[in-house]
């Protein structure tokens, strides 16, 4: 253009700006900008808009809020881009302290602001916030778009709530927002977060077009439902629709193999990454390999694995052999572990708890005590086991020994007969997992008020017409559970779907998708302040009855 002697004016720089955004080009936004000052074009309101949008996609806040100081009029464009550079840098207070001020001067927020700030929340974790917000710009006469819905959708994630992804999903559906990729690929992940794979994997198949990340979430969405071997069978398809997998792909794929117990799969995958897909492995990648070798029994082989990583061993892989440890009795490989892990994380609670569970069951009663009288020194506290499950539209939380739901009463007794119904077929309660020194039938009557089963319990007394009772734990599932749970499917005849803190299982008919034996959490007594575990269950109550409010209407 200048070449043949036309010179640029503020149309062209407004123009062209927005290519130096999409492309993260600094370097030449800069330059711009710098053309734009010499000619006197810093006035012009679309300039100016353009140049703050380029700031805040480069991350630029600082650049991003001078150009916007220095405009003489600002139009709401301006007023989106610096809010989007705050809630993308994480500066989640000076976001919303800008969206108030934006009303106080009397700019009308249009739907990019409203998705941007609803992103924001989301981004920085404040979920009950996006919500509000959410329900504010359906007030203001705003429709929520594919961006909204794609922002929103991992609220239910987070909290868990099937019920209402199914009301975002019906209101994307009615409203003709399903063929976005971001959106549905966030409908994939939402499904598979809830416990319903089979939807999830519906969704994704209807996907006419399936971007890197459309195909790692379902590569994932597997990997945590422990279908290694369907893991692998996407990747395979993947490569076959010429998608190129990325580090993410692999960490999806491994760790299926991990959960599945597909050694050599596993360890083909690993040595082919850089070889023939040109992706490094990283320290996440060698994790889990180490998990894969553990979880198959082969420790030995997992610890000459870990001391040969070319980089620092993760709290990851440490933890990963530590945990098989418990599983196979190996006393010497877990006391290595924890050493480790003392060192790079000496706060977490879960490491602890793990040796103190393998020196006990090995009857190292000494070495145990001390281990809690290190706790103890230290201000360390085990994490309360906490299992929850929807029904209706309320969350329902359990603890170990749970006595204050309203059924309690009808609870214990439905267990007390089905555990009688399930020793019939087979079922003896695994005293192993009840760690306090007392006698074989206190043992066994500790093991039915365990957290998980309650809540199952709970789930079958009001089932109301349903034929999957979805649970979920902050912690691993202990072995004791993990068989009840399988006799108590097959003896009411229901699927029961729960997740712990590493996966989901899927019980059914008096089977496992997880016949590993990988429990090692042992909840020995109700925590004596059950607020935190209340209130954090609590953020997903409100939760579900804000979406109902803001989707059923629609």
């Amino acid at each position: 253009m200048r070449w043949n002697g036309v010179k640029p004016n503020s149309v062209t720089v407004s123009s062209i700006l927005p290519a130096c955004s999409e492309l993260k080009d600094l370097k030449w936004g800069k330059e711009i900008h710098g053309f734009a000052v010499r000619h006197g074009m810093v006035e012009n309101v679309f300039v100016c808009s353009a140049l703050v949008s380029l700031y805040a996609k480069c991350l630029s806040v600082r650049e991003a809020q001078a150009v916007f100081d220095l405009m003489p009029r600002r139009d709401v464009v301006s007023w989106n881009g610096v809010l989007t550079a705050y809630f993308t840098n994480k500066e989640y207070e000076k976001g919303l302290s800008m969206f108030s001020q934006m009303s106080r001067d009397g700019v009308k927020a249009d739907e990019a602001t409203w998705n941007a700030v609803i992103g924001g929340c989301m981004e920085n974790g404040r979920i009950e916030e996006a919500m509000e917000m959410l329900r504010k710009m359906q007030n203001m006469g705003f429709k929520p778009n594919e961006i909204t819905i794609s922002s929103i959708l991992p609220a239910c994630a987070f909290s868990e709530s099937l019920r209402m992804g199914k009301e975002i999903h019906c209101y994307a559906f009615r409203h003709w927002k399903v063929g976005d990729l971001t959106s549905t690929t966030a409908l994939v992940y939402m499904y598979a977060k809830c416990g319903d794979l089979n939807l999830s994997r519906n969704v994704f198949d209807m996907m006419p077009r399936k971007d890197v990340v459309a195909w790692n979430t379902m590569i994932v969405a597997n990997a945590m439902h422990g279908n290694g071997k369907e893991a692998l069978f996407l990747f395979e398809k993947m490569l076959l629709s010429k998608v190129k997998p990325n580090s993410v792909t692999f960490t999806g794929i491994l760790s299926g193999c991990s959960h599945s117990r597909l050694v050599e799969e596993g360890l083909r995958i690993f040595n082919s990454m850089g070889r023939d897909h040109l992706v490094e492995p990283d320290a996440n990648h060698y994790s889990c390999v180490v998990d894969i070798y553990s979880r198959a029994g082969r420790l030995d082989e997992a610890y000459e694995f870990i001391q040969k990583m070319p980089m620092e061993p993760t709290a990851s892989a440490w933890g990963a052999l530590l945990g098989a440890c418990r599983v196979y009795k190996n006393v010497e490989l877990a006391k290595i572990s924890t050493k480790k892990l003392f060192e790079i994380e000496p706060n977490n609670p879960g490491n602890y708890v793990s040796l103190f569970n393998i020196l006990v069951t090995a009857k190292l009663w000494n070495e145990a005590s001390k281990i809690r009288l290190f706790m103890k020194e230290r201000g360390i506290t085990k994490t309360p086991g906490c299992s929850w499950l929807q029904v209706g539209n309320r969350v329902h939380t359990f603890v170990v020994g749970e006595k204050s739901n309203v059924e309690s009463d009808k609870i214990y007794n439905f267990l007390d007969e089905l555990v009688e119904k399930m020793k019939l077929v087979g079922y003896k309660p695994d005293t192993e997992y009840v760690l306090q020194d007392i006698d074989q039938e206190e043992k066994a009557e500790s093991l039915c008020n365990h957290s998980e089963k309650l809540a199952v319990a709970f789930g079958m007394l009001n089932l109301n017409g349903q034929s999957t009772i979805r649970v979920f734990k902050n912690l691993r599932i202990c072995g004791d559970c993990h068989n009840a749970i399988k006799y108590m499917s097959m003896v009411v005849g229901v699927m029961i779907v729960v997740r712990d803190s590493l996966r989901f299982h899927h019980f059914k008919n008096g089977n496992c998708s997880l016949e590993e034996e990988a429990y090692e959490e042992v909840e020995e007594a109700a925590p004596n302040d059950e607020t935190e575990i209340q209130v954090g269950r609590l953020a997903g109550v409100i939760l579900s009855i804000l979406l109902c409010a803001c989707f059923m209407t629609c």
